[in-house]
């Protein structure tokens, strides 16, 4: 590890200390919660899926931005490289959160249920694909797929910097290929775990909106963590509004783009106007639940657009952390709305296994990156773009 970017002795104590606090936090709701399985399955095993989409969404999130970053270039992706690095590595960490939901899946997907396939000729037309076998064989084939993406990028960013010269040519072919296979195959897991959950609804655009909200997550995600690395070394040294700038343009295009998928599934919908497509949004739309769908609006579109057409904003690191956080909060919000009304149909009800369950493993995912994130120096050492990512201003 080079001594000029490496973590400094006083960030490593910061960390560790972080970690210990996240590990204990992250325990002890977990156990909190597990004692809600004695009051219903049901409320734990949606609150745990709810969990488990938003630590994929980070992890995800933040290797659909490093691949992007190998193909575009641009200083905001070496100041941010590490930060995605770290994240795709605790993808190991998010494939072991899916085995409860593998465990409980007749309890969340009625198409797990033998006795309401036999009663539903629409499940039985599915089964050949939407079985407990074949779910648990394309889950394992997803993460397989997503580790191998994270394997490569990182080891052969690892190679770069150790001055091999013909890596940043292999990381933007793979990361070509990869951005495609990571759209088809978050598609596909998507359309598993979270629009299986109402049988008789299905959308051409749900994958899209998947993509969205984990880009919106992932760079919402880097940009919390580098607010939080900036006064430690070496990032003190190398940290300009001009990157925060930069970052918080794309924050800003993610905003719109999962602004304008979620419209667009909406307004496919309401023109259909067909009883089996509008299963997903009646009981959004017509219960207390609505209420959950316009702070969507308002606080994951609008607030945030408003405020990221602001370039003094977005040069202030605090204040783009705000926005961040707000973004952050939000998406858990949006993957509420995704599981819960489908569970909970006649009116909005969010148990407290819902807190505590998805916070408990974003406690011990965060864990694991921040373990992750020194083990490699915070800036690749030898990618071409570093000197000039180092001056970066904005015109």
């Amino acid at each position: 590890m080079s001594p000029a970017y490496a973590a400094s002795p006083h960030l490593d104590d910061v960390l560790h200390r972080w970690r210990e606090r996240l590990l204990i936090t992250g325990a002890v709701l977990l156990a909190v919660s597990a004692a809600g399985l004695f009051s219903g399955a049901g409320d734990f095993l949606h609150a745990w899926l709810i969990g488990f989409l938003f630590c994929l969404g980070l992890a995800l999130g933040s290797m659909s931005f490093l691949m992007l970053q190998y193909l575009t270039g641009g200083a905001w992706g070496i100041v941010s490289r590490r930060v995605f690095e770290a994240a795709t590595r605790t993808l190991p960490l998010v494939a072991a959160l899916f085995i409860p939901v593998a465990i409980g899946m007749r309890t969340l997907y009625e198409w797990a249920r033998p006795e309401s396939v036999r009663q539903n000729a629409l499940l039985q037309h599915r089964q050949g694909y939407m079985n407990p076998a074949m779910f648990v064989i394309r889950a394992v084939v997803y993460f397989a797929v997503w580790m191998a993406l994270s394997h490569y990028l990182n080891r052969w960013s690892a190679a770069e910097d150790e001055g091999f010269a013909e890596q940043p040519r292999k990381l933007a072919k793979m990361s070509a290929a990869g951005l495609i296979v990571y759209v088809f195959t978050i598609t596909f897991a998507a359309v598993d775990w979270a629009e299986s959950l109402q049988t008789q609804w299905y959308s051409t655009m749900w994958g899209f909106l998947f993509v969205a909200g984990e880009g919106l997550a992932g760079i919402a995600f880097v940009i919390l963590v580098l607010w939080l690395l900036r006064r430690a070394e070496p990032m003190s040294r190398v940290l300009r509004p001009a990157h925060f700038h930069d970052i918080g343009k794309l924050l800003l295009m993610m905003v719109m783009i999962w602004a304008y998928f979620s419209f667009a599934q909406l307004l496919i919908v309401w023109s259909g106007d067909l009883p089996h497509e509008i299963a997903y949004y009646l009981p959004r739309f017509l219960t207390s639940w609505g209420w959950l769908g316009v702070a969507l609006v308002l606080a994951q579109f609008l607030v945030p657009f408003l405020l990221l057409l602001s370039a003094p904003l977005k040069r202030n690191a605090l204040l783009l952390s705000m926005v961040a956080i707000l973004v952050l909060v939000m998406r858990y919000m949006d993957l509420a709305w995704m599981v819960l009304p489908g569970y909970h149909k006649a009116a909005f009800h969010m148990s407290w296994l819902a807190i505590t369950a998805p916070l408990g493993l974003l406690c011990i995912w965060s864990w694991l990156f921040l373990r992750e994130l020194p083990r490699r120096p915070l800036l690749p050492i030898h990618a071409p773009e570093l000197e000039e990512a180092l001056v970066h201003e904005t015109e």
